[in-house]
C-alpha cells in the first residue's frame, strides 16, 4: 500500500529532535537531509495525528549548514542588499517559493518582478530599475517570520553526495513516498496551495522536482534507520 512506507518514515523520523528557530547552524552537519513540517499541516497514518512532512531537501558536498541558514536567512546582513545585488530569496528556492505564494495570495502586482532571477547578472543590469528594494526588504522579513515561526524541521545525517542528490540519490525516493501516499493531504488553508507553480499548487510539497519518482525500497529503510541512528548517536 503507497501510505504504508509514508507512514514508516513519518514514524521513524519521530525519534529525531524537531529544530525549530532560533538553533545554532553550526550544530547540524555537513551533510544530510532535511524533512520541514509547517504549522497546521497534519496527517493521520492510523497512528494519531502527527506532522505532515511538506519538504524534502538536501544538497551538494557539504552544504548543508549553508543551505538551512539561506533559509532561514540566519546571516541578517544579506538584508541589507541593493538594487545591484540578488536578493536573498534568490538563493533559496524554498523562501522564492513560499515570496512566490504570499504575493499570489494577495494578488500582489510585484509577484512579476519577484519571479525575475536576479542571480542572473544580465538579469541586474537589464530590470533593475523595475525593482522596489524596499518592498523586496518587506516581502524578505515576511518570508522570514512565515519560515522561522510557521516551520521548523527534522533531519538525518548522510554522507556521499551520490546517495543523496538526483534521480539516483535517496532524496528522490523519500520524494515519491511522500507523493504517492493516498493519506498525506494538504490542508485547505496551506500557503502552497497559492503557489503560480502548478506542480506546488496542485500538489502537497513545496518542491516541483522528483514528484514521479518511485517510493523507498527495502535497501532505502535500511540506509534510512542507519542514519538516524548514527544521526541520533551524533546528536546525543
Amino acid at each position: 500500500m503507497a501510505s504504508g512506507k509514508c507512514s514508516w518514515l513519518h514514524n521513524q523520523l519521530e525519534s529525531l529532535p524537531i529544530v525549530k528557530f532560533p538553533f545554532n547552524v553550526k550544530s547540524l552537519p555537513s551533510n544530510g537531509i532535511s524533512f520541514f513540517y509547517e504549522e497546521g499541516e497534519i496527517i493521520d497514518h492510523g497512528y494519531g495525528l502527527k506532522p505532515r512532512i511538506v519538504r524534502i531537501a538536501t544538497h551538494k558536498e557539504n552544504n548543508f549548514q549553508s543551505r538551512i541558514s539561506e533559509h532561514f536567512l540566519l546571516n541578517e546582513s544579506k538584508m541589507n542588499f541593493t538594487i545591484a545585488n540578488p536578493k536573498p530569496s534568490d538563493r533559496s528556492t524554498f523562501r522564492n517559493d513560499i515570496g512566490r505564494a504570499l504575493l499570489n495570495k494577495n494578488n500582489d502586482y510585484y509577484l512579476k518582478i519577484w519571479n525575475i532571477d536576479y542571480m542572473f547578472k544580465e538579469n541586474r543590469l537589464k530590470m533593475n530599475l523595475m525593482r522596489n528594494i524596499e518592498k523586496e526588504k518587506q516581502i524578505e522579513s515576511e518570508i522570514s517570520k512565515i519560515l522561522r515561526y510557521t516551520f521548523s524541521f527534522r533531519f538525518i545525517a548522510l554522507e556521499g553526495q551520490q546517495k543523496r542528490i538526483g534521480k539516483e540519490g535517496l532524496e528522490s525516493r523519500l520524494i515519491g513516498t511522500i507523493v504517492n501516499c493516498n493519506v498525506c493531504k494538504p490542508s485547505e488553508n496551506w500557503l502552497g496551495r497559492f503557489s503560480t507553480i502548478e506542480r506546488i499548487r496542485n500538489g502537497k510539497l513545496w518542491l516541483s522536482q522528483h514528484l514521479i519518482a518511485e517510493g523507498i525500497t527495502e535497501q532505502d529503510k535500511k540506509d534510512v534507520v542507519r542514519a538516524i541512528a548514527s544521526t541520533t548517536e551524533n546528536i546525543s
